[in-house]
């Protein structure tokens, strides 16, 4: 049997539908996040992603092919990384960190947005396939959001290092770059949804109760 979202094509049409809904929802998370980046470093003086074409609400242009596949094949992956000249931006400590912060911040805002929507859609004729990516779209946001705060190269959390630790902790940031790819496969390997559900459920239940939502979970 096919593990992975790929799976869900055993279910038939309402599989098929199921995987076209996961599948949107993954596509505009990732892509709207990596643009955010490129938004986020553009705005403090670094023309480099707009050069390469990275200032783009188009999905297609961050989605990275390997990345993308094993997102269907295994259920993890990556978007195209958004390159960037830390010494080009207007704050040389907290610029890097501020363009880190600013794809999850952008998943945050997706799933706010995608939470209201769905308040919207209960007032409304009752459409299950409007659910059912409604869903789809907060919780993949939500999870990129907490997954990507991990402080373990190349994650975005890792950026964030440069803000908090000392310059004499400045060796912590040399060995996760270092050993950060096995510590994240590692994290992989236990499974990121049982590690990270009770923070992703945090999240969630705080997005619900700014939008005026029951927690719907999971």
């Amino acid at each position: 049997m096919t593990s992975g979202p790929l799976g869900l094509l055993q279910g038939g049409l309402p599989g098929l539908i199921a995987f076209l809904l996961l599948a949107l929802s993954l596509v505009l998370a990732i892509g709207l996040h990596e643009y955010a980046h490129a938004l986020a470093a553009d705005l403090q003086g670094d023309r480099l992603p707009r050069a390469m074409g990275r200032l783009t609400v188009n999905p297609i242009r961050h989605l990275d092919p390997l990345g993308t596949a094993l997102i269907f094949i295994a259920g993890f992956g990556w978007g195209k990384p958004v390159e960037f000249r830390p010494e080009a931006l207007s704050s040389r400590r907290f610029g890097a960190a501020i363009v880190a912060l600013a794809g999850p911040m952008m998943n945050i805002m997706l799933a706010v947005i995608g939470a209201l929507s769905y308040r919207l859609y209960l007032l409304g004729p009752e459409l299950e396939f409007v659910q059912a990516f409604l869903s789809q779209f907060i919780f993949i946001n939500l999870v990129l959001a907490v997954f990507n705060l991990i402080p373990v190269p190349p994650l975005d959390g890792s950026r964030l290092l440069t803000i908090f630790l000392p310059p004499s902790k400045q060796k912590v940031i040399y060995f996760l770059d270092r050993y950060g790819f096995l510590i994240l496969l590692v994290v992989v390997f236990l499974g990121p949804r049982t590690l990270f559900n009770p923070i992703i459920e945090f999240v969630a239940r705080i997005v619900f109760s700014v939008t005026g939502l029951s927690y719907l979970g999971r």
